[in-house]
């Protein structure tokens, strides 16, 4: 192994101007979701590969949302790694709040600069150069790698690795995943918090405003409504030991990447009531009011438990329904934290010159969710969230070169014989 160790570290090193301009290139071309049409930045994907002489191919369910993929066997047999990332990023928004183009992928003060940098063509690049270095090796390491590169995360992952375990399972479920959404160098993710998306429709006879004897107004239930759902941040959480005690200890380098607080709801139930619309005119008592709501779920929590919870919320307010988005909810997943492939990670940073990065789950949604619902291990390490779904989203240059070292190294030691 450490022969492959200096030859990837080597690669690395010279190739610094080619992974830096191929991450600024790959910005350049934009991949908004919405509205998804991620063909320009697939194809820039697929060109890539194509010209390192790897296997690729797309893979597609939807005409406007290609998965660049590609997948090649060891010299041995051994375990299959599947290497992913995401092409789609969020919209850039109104561009007068951006000191620079959000398309403009410059390099400017050690950093690489636009859209979806972070989250996540830095990691998803990552994952293109860590199975680019490692076919090169492919007669000194054992199992197989899959690269799959998916162009639906942004909007739950339905046509992308969803789409791909689903359909493919032989080809892409694996028997562990490397995956770099942007989680900070400080913390490698063995699991994510869950999400349920509610709607609660509001409906009341509703009245002239001056006549609020006459019906109960709708916007007054949904805030009372609102209250009694924001109380649910205060249910317990049972979780197993070793559980605990990794969440727990993540607590710091949570708070340091993601601010004050971040460690405080990293296992709770959150609830944030996100849209509110009802009323017609000033002086009418709005008979309906519309509210969305998205909560998220601490690990080793369920829907059925939570939603158990709600409708007895509701059954207080008989003008409220209630119903689940699930085509954008998801159950918590973890990975068990003493799986080998997070302690390789660790030893990689470590090896690196780095502190060790703790164990720690996620307080979004990644992909790793699809694979983890179905047995399999998924782990996440990746970057900075610099203004991450804000105007001016940044990575250090350094930063970007050290997450494909870990990734590279850390996937060719998975795959040692």
């Amino acid at each position: 192994m450490s022969r492959i160790r200096e030859t990837i570290l080597q690669w690395i090193a010279e190739d610094r101007e080619k992974l830096v301009g191929f991450l600024a290139g790959f910005v350049r071309v934009p991949s908004p979701n919405p509205p998804g049409d991620t063909r320009a930045a697939a194809a820039f994907l697929h060109a890539a590969l194509a010209s390192q002489g790897v296997p690729v191919s797309y893979r597609t369910a939807k005409p406007e949302w290609p998965n660049v993929v590609g997948t090649f066997s060891a010299h041995r047999p051994g375990p299959h790694l599947v290497l992913n990332g995401h092409i789609d990023v969020f919209p850039p928004g109104p561009t007068e709040t951006w000191s620079r183009d959000p398309w403009s992928g410059a390099i400017a003060d050690g950093k690489v600069h636009g859209r979806g940098v972070v989250d996540m063509k830095c990691g998803t690049a990552a994952s293109l150069w860590t199975y680019v270095y490692l076919h090169r090796l492919r007669e000194e390491l054992a199992g197989r790698l899959t690269l799959t590169c998916v162009s639906d995360e942004e909007t739950g992952g339905t046509w992308g690795a969803k789409w791909l375990i689903d359909t493919f399972p032989d080809e892409f479920r694996g028997d562990c995943v490397l995956n770099a959404e942007p989680s900070t160098p400080g913390m490698v993710r063995f699991g994510e918090k869950g999400t349920l998306r509610l709607i609660f429709a509001v409906d009341t006879p509703g009245a002239h405003g001056a006549y609020t004897h006459v019906s109960k107004n709708a916007i007054k239930v949904a805030s009372d409504l609102i209250q009694d759902l924001y109380r649910l941040e205060e249910l317990p959480v049972a979780q197993p030991e070793d559980i605990k005690r990794a969440i727990a200890a993540s607590v710091p380098a949570i708070e340091r990447a993601l601010g004050a607080g971040g460690g405080r709801i990293l296992n709770r139930f959150t609830v944030s009531a996100g849209v509110i619309a009802g009323g017609i005119k000033i002086n009418m008592l709005p008979g309906h009011c519309r509210l969305e709501v998205d909560i998220r779920l601490p690990v080793c929590t369920t829907h059925a438990s939570l939603m158990h919870e709600i409708e007895a919320i509701v059954a207080r307010y008989p003008e409220v329904a209630v119903r689940p988005v699930w085509t954008h909810s998801a159950e918590p997943t973890f990975s068990n934290p003493n799986h080998p492939m997070l302690a390789i990670l660790q030893a990689t940073v470590r090896s690196l010159g780095r502190s060790e990065p703790v164990a720690s789950v996620s307080l979004g949604a990644t992909d790793m969710k699809h694979w983890r619902a179905r047995g399999v291990p998924a782990f996440v390490y990746g970057c900075t969230p610099n203004n991450m779904a804000k105007p001016d989203e940044w990575v250090a240059i350094d930063e970007y070169l050290h997450i494909v070292r870990t990734h590279a190294l850390a996937a060719a030691s998975f795959l040692s014989p």
